[in-house]
């Protein structure tokens, strides 16, 4: 495959104009229509609600040949297992699928081990919107193995990363720009949320708080039609109900009509807060912990599983039920139903899930945390309301109503989705009474969470990672600016031929400052581009001419700009041209060297975003008249 770098030899001798640079610049990738692009966002829509479905047979498949040893599709995780036909055995059960696991990850895709939406975050930002096909197949089997064997964790992150890995594939199938690739990934992974709970709104906010690095109508209508394919798909095998069937609750404890009742919601809020951050921290924790275990991963995960099916087995013995096994969903009904309203009971559950979560993700698992999210929250939640109607029983909170408050309280401050758990409860149960309350406690959790720390059960793995993601999407005002606010003028124009020591004391007028060098042939036609950042270099060189060294350090590409283009649009062109130069002319066009008023690089924009000092600090250098900046443009001799 042609390089799309050309040297300067090559350049010299092909005497490429502006445009032609673009040309051979521009990647392969194509840019499909809006059209296309929502045609792939429904077929990954499809797509993803089938895997879901695909998805929770494996998990029932692979719970019955563990738990019954029957061969068996159907599983309802909204009730509790029967005990199983091993007895004590159990125990061995979710050790032996830790084997499977391990070996799974670590044979066919490690991105597959642990809770799935790091990892599709981490590609849209650090690896340009890659997933490799492999994650699908691997997720699918690693995270049911993990569930059905006895793993606390969800399947909701796997879900997620399977549908966003399927909207890469598809993208790199195609071979989309990498902007509609990470619409894909988006779009796969509303379709997840959606076709897990019911909640297409709730998919739609997931994908805009916690994926999509642009928000815009660009790329949310692809999500949209995601997610509406999606919610066809999972009704059609799911049906119309959402992922609990939560009874009525009392609106007697959802009226603001007290100041007190205000207090108690934000005290639970705070409560809620802490258990978002102590879920968040105790994940991460275990990890650091497993890793420092001089022992292999299988070793590791085999422990770490095996002191989970013992919990498991002590719960059936003294409580009638594994409770901590799975993704926890037979517990939360239990719950909502208020068949649970022990406090010291739901407490102690509380603690064992959050203990048995951390042992199989920090062991090694693959599986999701909003599942067991919702589980702390709705225990936490109980206890809260039975303590609440002994402390302040005029205020009659229920234990359902509470349930169904905490587990939007622990998902917004864990994950950061604050919207997202806002939505998909109301959409859980469609009772407008419990919106304002929910308001208060969830944005009072999310504010405790993030006062106690900045990254969420999200980001905290790629911080780890010394992959930093933006805490939030923002308008760079510097993006609407024009180039003449930007561009460097310092500009020296020399031939080829001239040595370095020649170039050398031509810079000694800009002082300890570098320009921006223009190499010219003998037609006058740029042949390369010494940026200013890239001007160390010639301290380093002894008396070579530019020809002999400047293949190994030139800019041969570059656009051309006019000083009254938009740092928008100007970014957009260097991309689309894969390169970071852009010499920047009265009109945007160039007959002449001589015409260049000045150079702007990617590395100046990218500064730039720190914003005003430097902006400033640039106006104020160029500003004392139209004169001094043409001064700043120094000619050489031509050859």
């Amino acid at each position: 495959m042609a390089s799309q770098r050309k040297t300067l030899s090559d350049a010299a001798s092909g005497s490429l104009t502006p445009t032609e640079r673009d040309r051979v610049a521009r990647p392969r990738a194509i840019e499909r229509s809006s059209l296309v692009l929502a045609l792939m966002a429904v077929a990954v829509g499809i797509a993803a609600g089938y895997g879901a479905g695909l998805f929770r047979a494996l998990i029932g498949l692979f719970h019955n040949i563990a738990f019954s040893g029957t061969f068996s599709f159907a599983y309802d995780a909204n009730q509790h297992t029967d005990a199983s036909v091993w007895g004590a055995g159990i125990i061995l059960v979710p050790m032996i699928g830790a084997v499977i696991v391990t070996w799974l990850v670590r044979t066919f895709a490690p991105e597959a081990k642990g809770h799935g939406v790091p990892e599709v975050i981490d590609a849209i930002y650090y690896r340009g919107g890659i997933i490799r096909p492999s994650v699908v197949a691997t997720k699918a089997l690693a995270s049911s193995i993990s569930i059905a064997t006895g793993g606390a964790v969800g399947r909701e992150g796997p879900i997620i990363q399977i549908g966003s890995a399927l909207g890469s594939g598809l993208g790199q199938l195609v071979r989309l720009r990498e902007w509609q690739r990470n619409t894909l990934i988006a779009s796969g992974a509303a379709a997840g949320i959606t076709a897990t709970f019911n909640a297409p709104l709730g998919g739609l906010l997931f994908a805009i708080e916690i994926i999509l690095p642009e928000t815009s109508g660009r790329t949310l209508i692809p999500v949209l039609l995601s997610t509406g394919a999606a919610a066809f798909v999972g009704q059609s095998l799911f049906g119309d109900t959402p992922s609990f069937n939560i009874p009525a609750l009392g609106n007697s404890g959802l009226e603001l009509s007290s100041p007190t009742l205000f207090v108690i919601y934000v005290i639970f809020g705070v409560l809620l807060g802490l258990a978002a951050w102590l879920f968040t921290r105790s994940i991460y924790w275990a990890e650091a912990a497993f890793e420092k275990l001089p022992v292999n991963d299988y070793v590791r995960h085999v422990a770490g599983m095996g002191v989970v099916g013992v919990m498991m087995y002590a719960f059936l013995v003294y409580g009638g039920h594994y409770y901590v096994e799975g993704v926890g969903y037979a517990t939360i009904q239990n719950i909502l139903e208020n068949l649970l309203t022990n406090p010291w009971l739901l407490l102690l559950l509380f603690a064992a899930k959050l203990l048995a979560t951390s042992l199989t993700l920090g062991s090694g698992a693959s599986g999701g945390v909003f599942s067991p999210a919702l589980y702390l929250g709705a225990t936490l939640g109980g206890a809260f309301a039975v303590a609440m109607q002994h402390i302040a029983p005029g205020f009659h909170l229920d234990v359902a109503t509470m349930a169904v408050l905490g587990m939007a309280g622990v998902v917004a401050g864990s994950t950061g989705a604050a919207l997202t758990a806002l939505v998909i409860i109301f959409e859980m149960t469609r009772d407008y009474h419990v919106i304002i309350p929910m308001v208060i406690i969830v944005s009072i959790a999310y504010g405790v969470r993030q006062f106690l720390m900045a990254d969420t059960i999200y980001t905290f793995k790629l911080t780890r990672r010394n992959h930093p993601v933006p805490a939030s999407l923002e308008t760079n005002l510097f993006m609407l600016r024009k180039a003449a606010e930007f561009y460097d003028p310092r500009v020296v124009r020399v031939g080829s031929t001239r040595g370095i020591a020649e170039v050398r004391r031509r810079f000694r007028r800009f002082g300890r400052q570098s320009p921006n060098v223009l190499v010219l042939d003998k037609n006058q036609q740029i042949q390369a581009i010494f940026s200013s950042r890239r001007h160390y270099r010639l301290k380093k060189q002894g008396g070579l001419g530019i020809r002999s060294w400047a293949d190994d350090h030139m800019e041969t590409d570059y656009i051309v700009v006019g000083a009254e283009d938009m740092i928008f649009d100007i970014v957009g062109r260097l991309r689309a041209a894969a390169c970071e130069v852009a010499l920047v002319t009265p009109d945007g066009t160039m007959s002449h060297p001589r015409e260049v008023q000045g150079v702007l690089t990617l590395s100046d924009v990218a500064r730039s975003s720190r914003l005003a000092r430097q902006m400033e600090r640039r106006r104020s250098a160029r500003k004392p008249t139209s004169r001094s900046r043409d001064s700043a443009v120094e000619d050489a001799d031509e050859t």
